[in-house]
């Protein structure tokens, strides 16, 4: 019986930090240090990657936490969400809830910071936008919240990248974190599209919610064409010898995954649906992960 109570537990505790959200950020970290591993012919210890992959978890998990925290009023009233651990009383009383995320946040922390600095100040830039500027400040007051909070998206990238080396972290680490940061737009709109009325109910100005239909899948459509061009940006970039870091292998890669991305946010601009939304929501997350894997890929060969 005590067996079973503390594995039910354990199963809340890890669905309040939405771990559907932090898989992904977690293999563009792995995707990031394993790219820059490969250029730079710099082996990466197995202490390091522990480091990378625990923190990463440790750090997505707080942010997701503690973004439940706050949102746990909201959450009661909108469908999408009421079932949660908060809001369902599963994790009760809600301050068990902030507790766990700040000790994940800490352990994030430390295991950053143990890697080297600039994996530390990417860590806490990345909680401090989510948790701060994301889910404290914007979220209920702007449009632009998904956007301006979409940066601690790229953060995860960028700590891998950092992890391995220094060599490249303005440019190709940077782009590696823009991919994620331009994709959490249209990843999120596609979502949130079809349940503007959940939003207006609780007065988020998410712009799906507070713009036409005919707008926001404009919007997205934009978007969407907005990551696949700057997807391809890899390919062009090179190192201090002048030779392409990347080849057709991205690059081909880029194009026929990225078409398909235009493909279904032209069928949702022609006929808006909540199966074109889902579909095109659907896809965006298994699109980012190709991205990475082919860039993996490429600069093992």
């Amino acid at each position: 019986m005590l067996t079973t109570k503390a594995s039910s537990r354990i199963k809340v505790y890890y669905e309040v930090t939405k771990p559907k959200i932090w898989y992904l950020l977690v293999f563009t970290a792995i995707g990031a240090a394993l790219t820059a591993s490969n250029l730079y012919h710099i082996p990466v210890s197995p202490l390091t990657w522990c480091l990378v992959i625990g923190g990463v978890i440790a750090g997505s998990a707080s942010a997701n936490t503690l973004t439940n925290y706050n949102d746990r009023d909201i959450d009661a009233i909108m469908e999408r969400t009421k079932d949660r651990p908060i809001p369902s009383r599963r994790i009760f009383p809600a301050e068990k809830a902030l507790y766990f995320g700040l000790i994940l946040g800490a352990i994030s922390l430390v295991s950053a910071f143990a890697i080297n600095m600039w994996a530390g100040i990417f860590m806490a830039f990345g909680l401090a936008d989510n948790i701060l500027v994301y889910s404290k400040f914007l979220k209920r007051r702007s449009r632009t919240n998904i956007v301006l909070g979409g940066f601690s998206g790229g953060a995860p990238a960028m700590i891998g990248y950092v992890a391995v080396t220094s060599t490249g972290l303005w440019d190709l680490g940077l782009v590696m974190a823009g991919l994620v940061f331009v994709w959490i737009p249209m990843h999120i709109w596609s979502l949130t599209l079809h349940v503007k009325d959940d939003y207006n109910k609780v007065n988020v100005p998410m712009l799906t919610a507070v713009e036409s239909e005919k707008t926001s899948v404009r919007v997205i459509a934009g978007t969407t064409l907005m990551m696949v061009l700057f997807s391809v940006l890899p390919f062009f970039m090179t190192g201090m010898s002048g030779k392409h870091l990347f080849h057709e292998v991205y690059l081909y890669t880029a194009i026929v995954s990225g078409a398909i991305m235009i493909a279904l946010s032209v069928w949702l601009l022609v006929k808006p649906s909540e199966k074109a939304s889902w579909t095109l929501f659907k896809f965006s997350s298994p699109y980012l992960a190709i991205l990475f894997i082919a860039l993996m890929i490429d600069s093992a060969l």
